[in-house]
C-alpha cells in the first residue's frame, strides 16, 4: 500500500509521494506547527490535515506526536551542527594564515545567525523547547548543543593548547554568546542586518580568544 492510501485502501487527499518525500513533508509541516503553536497545542489531527493525509499514514511514519517532535528537533540539530562543521573546517584543513582565526569565529557566529534567519521561530525548538520538562526531549535538545560545543572545543584545544576541560568551558561560552545573540536578533533585531551582528559578536569573542592562541601555533604563512 502506498503513502497515498489509508489503512482501508481509500485514497488520501494529498498527491502520492515516495516514503522519503512524505516523511520530509511531514517534518516540514510539523516544524512549522510546533514552532508557531507549541507542542501542547498541536495534535496529530492538525498535522495530518495540513499534510492532506490520513492519520494511519501519519502514524506509519511517526508512531506518536512525541516521536515526530523528536525527529524535528534532531533535524534542527543536524542542520546547525553541519553549519558549524563548515565554519571550523578551515582551521583543521590548514594551512592557516595569521588573522584567519577571527574569520573562523565569525563563521561560527554567522552559522547561528543564518540558522535562526532560515528557521525563524522554529529555532526555539532547539534553543527554548516548551517540552524540556520531559527528560527525553531535554536530552535531545541538549544533545544538539552539546555536539556543537564538543566540536568547537576540539578545535579550540588545538589552537589554544589548553586542556580539554578548559576548551570545553571556552566553547560553551562561545556557543552561549552566539546562540543568545542570534535569538535576540530574531526577536529584537529591528531591521539590523546579520552582517553587523556578526561583526559585533565576533569582535567581542575574538578579542578574548586572540590572547589565548598558543605562542607556537603553526601558521601557514610563518
Amino acid at each position: 500500500m502506498t503513502d497515498a492510501q489509508d489503512a482501508s485502501g481509500s485514497r488520501a487527499r494529498g498527491r502520492r509521494m515516495a516514503r522519503a518525500e512524505r516523511r520530509s513533508q511531514l517534518l516540514t509541516i510539523a516544524l512549522d506547527l510546533f514552532a508557531t503553536e507549541g507542542f501542547h497545542h498541536v495534535s496529530m489531527d492538525d498535522i495530518a490535515e495540513r499534510a492532506q493525509v490520513s492519520k494511519p499514514v501519519l502514524y506509519r511514519h511517526f508512531p506518536s506526536k512525541l516521536d515526530l517532535y523528536l525527529a524535528v528537533v534532531d533535524q534542527q540539530g543536524a542542520d546547525l551542527l553541519a553549519a558549524v562543521e563548515r565554519a571550523v573546517a578551515p582551521l583543521e584543513a590548514g594551512p592557516v594564515a595569521r588573522g584567519e582565526g577571527r574569520t573562523v569565529v565569525a563563521a561560527v557566529v554567522e552559522a547561528y545567525l543564518a540558522f535562526v534567519q532560515v528557521a525563524g521561530e522554529s529555532s526555539t525548538l532547539l534553543f527554548e523547547s516548551d517540552v524540556t520538562r520531559d527528560t527525553q526531549v531535554r536530552g535531545r535538545v541538549e544533545h544538539a548543543t552539546a555536539e556543537v560545543t564538543r566540536r568547537i572545543a576540539e578545535v579550540l584545544s588545538g589552537v589554544t593548547g589548553r586542556g580539554r576541560a578548559d576548551a570545553d568551558v571556552l566553547a560553551a561560552a562561545l556557543v552561549a554568546t552566539a546562540q543568545g545573540a542570534a535569538t535576540y536578533w530574531l526577536r529584537h533585531g529591528d531591521g539590523q542586518g546579520i552582517e553587523r551582528v556578526v561583526e559585533l559578536v565576533t569582535d567581542l569573542q575574538w578579542r578574548g580568544l586572540a590572547g589565548l592562541v598558543r605562542p607556537d601555533y603553526p601558521y601557514g604563512d610563518a
